[in-house]
């Protein structure tokens, strides 16, 4: 819980991200071997961050530029090496981890490798959740972290967030990997855990410190809406027994309606600074759809499935094209969506997905081919990592029979 922000502080005062992890590492070490004996302390954050913070002021002993590096330490932290004060633990941390993003996305990195460094600095996901986002293997993911942490380095990244034509080449990508944390805590990839609430408030306060810091840039808003509107149903995402209860048969009246207000607000900045809507407001006006709806009979799927149209034309992509089989099923019916389902299965991009599978079942549990949707959802239920989705999916398997009427 409190890795990103012991990492970001560390790294402001080294310099070096990937010698921050370390020193954070130690710290985290430190504490298991202590805090048995002598009990948590009232404020873990601050305890890991002073550890963290001496390790660090003996490494800088043992250099021999002592001075310029404390000189430096004193300047930018404020504090008295001699007394060993500090500064709060809370003080700057927004602006910290907002600038460990953008150190971690530094333009000597590849996409890939901004992602997943990100990813593990700020969002504390292992390699293996990484790698799930990606599709990718967990070596790969580790390779990139590896190499990326080196180039860093050798490249001496400054630890800050950039300014005027540099904030614009580097804005894309940030947006990016605030994005994938967000998912990664509304729909966990693997584990017992459905949704991981931490990484969304994360994700959410980073977006929102992004939208003052650029009010300018229509996607910003656009992303902060998005992640507004998605995460105003999260609890109505989980029933009363634990089990995940999907889009269509959630109660609404337990969608937060200040998190919509907050989300359609910002939506709203989005189109009035004028254009074309970028990939993530096209996404927030999806989902504004289903927020205004308050029923799900009510929901505007022409809309939603035209709105997908445009997306799949400025950010093409396969879940895309998936998501846009499930409006297009919904609009116009399953025999429109299962068609664009087998057109994505041909390609062979989203092989070992489990959601291909799983809307292809929908799909045919709608036409009333109940034996191939029951085969459709036991295979997405095996390919899922996360105990929660596989649950949702053998459920479908086991309720789907030769009896099952075609769904509306």
């Amino acid at each position: 819980m409190e890795s990103a922000r012991v990492i970001s502080g560390l790294a402001r005062m080294v310099r070096d991200v990937g010698l921050a992890e370390d020193l954070a590492q130690e710290a985290l070490v430190s504490a298991l071997e202590t805090w048995p004996r002598s009990g948590v302390p009232d404020n873990p954050g601050a305890w890991l961050m002073a550890t963290a913070k001496n390790r660090a002021i003996d490494l800088m002993r043992r250099n021999t530029r002592l001075q310029d590096k404390t000189e430096i330490m004193a300047r930018d932290l404020g504090i008295v090496m001699a007394a060993g004060m500090a500064p709060p633990w809370e003080e700057g941390i927004g602006d910290d981890v907002l600038a460990l993003i953008f150190s971690c996305c530094h333009p000597a990195l590849s996409r890939e490798a901004r992602v997943a460094l990100t990813l593990r600095m700020v969002g504390g996901l292992k390699t293996e959740e990484i790698a799930r986002a990606f599709l990718v293997d967990s070596r790969t993911v580790g390779q990139r972290i590896s190499r990326a942490k080196k180039t860093l380095s050798e490249a001496h990244a400054p630890f800050a967030v950039p300014e005027g034509e540099e904030l614009d080449e580097r804005l894309p990508g940030v947006l990016e990997v605030i994005y994938l944390i967000f998912n990664e805590g509304y729909a966990a990839t693997q584990g017992e855990q459905w949704m991981r609430p931490a990484l969304v408030e994360d994700a959410l306060r980073l977006g929102r410190v992004l939208a003052r810091l650029a009010p300018r840039e229509p996607d910003v808003h656009g992303l902060v809406a998005l992640m507004e509107l998605q995460a105003s149903r999260m609890r109505a995402r989980r029933g009363p027994d634990g089990r995940p209860v999907l889009l269509m048969d959630q109660d609404r009246r337990r969608w937060d309606l200040l998190l919509i207000g907050r989300g359609l607000r910002a939506l709203d900045r989005a189109e009035a600074l004028g254009g074309a809507l970028g990939p993530y407001a096209v996404q927030a006006a999806i989902a504004a759809c289903h927020a205004r709806a308050r029923t799900p009979e009510a929901t505007d799927w022409v809309r939603i499935a035209a709105l997908y149209d445009r997306l799949s034309e400025i950010a093409p992509s396969p879940v895309v094209e998936l998501n846009r089989a499930v409006a297009l099923g919904m609009a116009y019916g399953p025999e429109a969506g299962l068609a664009l389902v087998d057109a994505i299965e041909v390609t062979g991009a989203l092989e070992g997905y489990h959601l291909l599978p799983s809307v292809r079942g929908e799909m045919l549990e709608r036409l009333g081919r109940a034996e191939e949707a029951r085969a459709a959802f036991a295979v997405a239920a095996s390919l899922t990592e996360n105990e929660h989705e596989r649950s949702v999916l053998l459920a479908r398997a086991g309720a789907t029979s030769p009896a099952s009427p075609p769904r509306p």
